[in-house]
């Protein structure tokens, strides 16, 4: 089986990983990421965006399949050339994936289709009627553009804006600038707790989750600074978290179903991976955002775990008969090495010197992210460089080995120490119990 897989990050790094052993790889990626070139039979560098070079690629390979990473190829339409080439995909059709990549289109969806787990939310393109709501918006705002940002365009009161009136301002300037491509913005709410990711797969019809995860996308620790693509998550033994029970889970669960079954009544069967993002309230799971692929980092935890064959499950996904997953009854940490400078303005070309082999005799992964191979050395871009993953039996032994390993990354990096820590974790689970309380 020849499988494309399009994407330059860890994120496909763990993809083509989880799928070497079965599969020739073949790659299209925007730069040379050293582990997925080292997987791949053959890889392209070319923008993913570039839809007719990625289709003309694949069907020169003769690949029977492709398996799409990120979110911009979706929005470009690539599962829906590839289609029409006779290639299927793992990823949804640019309609479905308006799920991600159209906001406003994703709130319309839970409000038509009476989704539970929605929040209090407008979607405005004019900016008299966004001041006169927001003149008499009570508590405080989440401000989120329409389109895609890059994990990086929502400002929510009270962290990185100071009050409405600043909320307002940044509303009319994603209006006025089109950030995310569209002329319009959301206002939600701003919902308290604890926020958790469920991936799961789906073949259009039913859904297969995967364990829980909580990511960290502040950039600095203790929860501070400024919003990135994600600086690292952890995974629990039992698929769920700490601060989450069983319950909790199947809502989250059960949301994404119904999900599911609206998209494929408003754009067509939904095939691929949907990332659930929720915030656990006193009143239970709320829905944040959904993704339309595997997230990053959140990937790297849960496909490590992953017993089942991964060829069959994208087969099963393609075909429409998706029967199952199984998982390993293991706890994962995974901590981001970034350049310096990092969202902001990351160092650009500088060497990172990584010791593999005893990374590897720790039982430790790496995951290349954004960064640039040149014959055998590697160059940070301005984004995340490299993901280092630990599986234990709990949480904070996974810490411990993650962070003893990024001992062997030289380089002018930083990561976040304590991610997977038993001080922070805790502090997760003491929030939510004063929350019930």
């Amino acid at each position: 089986m020849k499988i494309l897989v399009v994407g330059t990050g860890a994120r496909e790094h763990a993809i083509c990983s989880a799928l070497a052993d079965e599969a020739t790889i073949y790659s299209v990626m925007g730069n040379r990421n050293p582990g997925i070139s080292r997987l791949a039979s053959e890889f392209m560098v070319a923008p993913e965006v570039d839809t007719e070079r990625v289709v003309n690629f694949a069907s020169s390979k003769g690949v029977d399949m492709a398996f799409i990473g990120p979110e911009a190829p979706l929005e470009a339409g690539l599962v829906n050339a590839l289609e029409e080439a006779g290639i299927p995909s793992v990823g949804p059709t640019r309609e479905a994936a308006r799920i991600e990549t159209d906001k406003s289109f994703m709130r319309r969806l839970f409000e038509g289709y009476s989704i539970p787990g929605s929040i209090t939310y407008r979607v405005f393109d004019d900016r008299a009627e966004l001041r006169e709501f927001m003149d008499d918006f009570e508590g405080e705002a989440v401000v989120k553009p329409v389109g895609l940002t890059g994990g990086k365009g929502v400002k929510i009161v009270g962290e990185h804006l100071q009050d409405n009136s600043e909320a307002i301002e940044y509303a009319c300037e994603v209006i006025d600038n089109r950030i995310g491509g569209h002329a319009s913005v959301v206002i939600e709410e701003r919902v308290v707790g604890e926020e958790f990711t469920v991936q799961a797969f789906s073949d259009g019809d039913r859904i297969v989750p995967m364990p829980a995860v909580q990511d960290h996308p502040h950039a600095y620790e203790g929860d501070q600074g400024p919003i990135t693509g994600g600086m690292g998550s952890y995974s629990d033994s039992d698929g769920l978290l700490p601060f989450l029970t069983q319950k909790d889970y199947d809502e989250a669960v059960e949301i994404m179903q119904k999900t599911i079954d609206a998209i494929k009544s408003e754009a067509g069967p939904y095939k691929g991976v949907l990332y659930g993002q929720f915030m656990l309230t006193a009143d239970g799971p709320k829905l944040i955002e959904y993704n339309a692929r595997f997230g990053d980092p959140e990937a790297m935890n849960v496909l490590p775990l992953l017993e089942s064959s991964m060829l069959e499950i994208c087969e099963g996904i393609v075909d429409g008969n998706l029967s199952g997953a199984r998982f390993r009854n293991l706890a994962t940490v995974c901590k981001y090495l970034v350049p310096e400078g990092y969202p902001d303005k990351g160092i650009v070309g500088s060497e990172i010197r990584v010791e593999e082999d005893k990374i590897e005799d720790m039982g430790v992964i790496t995951y290349y992210a954004a960064v640039n191979q040149e014959n055998s050395t590697i160059y940070t871009s301005s984004s995340r460089a490299l993901a280092l993953v630990a599986l234990a039996e709990d949480i904070y032994s996974a810490e411990e080995l993650c962070e003893n390993a990024t001992g062997y990354v030289k380089g002018r990096l930083y990561h976040r120490r304590d991610i997977g820590t038993r001080e922070l974790v805790e502090k997760r689970v003491k929030h939510m119990e004063d929350l019930r309380s």
